[in-house]
């Protein structure tokens, strides 16, 4: 059930995130999530979207250095300690979190959160086991 994520390395130059989203665009790709980690020199733009390959291609293409890496997905109630018990089932099975993102499509509802884990696997199983609704690329797509 692992979803597909780019993993795009910027510069921290004026107009970089420009070439990335145009690429994308001009590409005809929805972004549907996305994060952006930075240093003072460089950082990692992260995105979900449409369709991974056709991306990674664009970007490629546009001279932009790009992967495709695995995470996992999660459905968590809008409501306060939703996110905190997912957290505490990883941290249960000592599955360790590198990273995470959120984004809300319909506020009050439902919270969707990406995670880049150790071992994709082990935490959809345990996940699972612990009634966690886990979303699929197709089901983020959707959104």
């Amino acid at each position: 059930m692992a979803i597909n994520q780019l993993s795009i390395f910027v510069e921290n130059k004026e107009g970089k995130l420009v070439t990335i989203t145009d690429s994308i665009a001009n590409a005809g790709i929805d972004i549907r999530a996305l994060s952006v980690a930075d240093t003072q020199d460089f950082g990692i733009f992260r995105l979900i979207v449409t369709d991974p390959q056709k991306a990674k291609e664009a970007l490629e293409s546009s001279g932009c250095f790009v992967s495709i890496t695995q995470v996992v997905g999660v459905s968590i109630p809008d409501e306060p300690g939703s996110l905190a018990k997912i957290v505490n089932i990883l941290a249960r099975y000592n599955i360790n979190i590198e990273y995470m993102y959120a984004f809300i499509a319909v506020s009050g509802k439902e919270a969707s959160v990406v995670l880049r884990v150790e071992d994709n696997n082990a935490a959809e199983k345990i996940l699972i086991e612990n009634g966690v609704k886990l979303l699929e690329e197709k089901d983020i797509i959707a959104l």
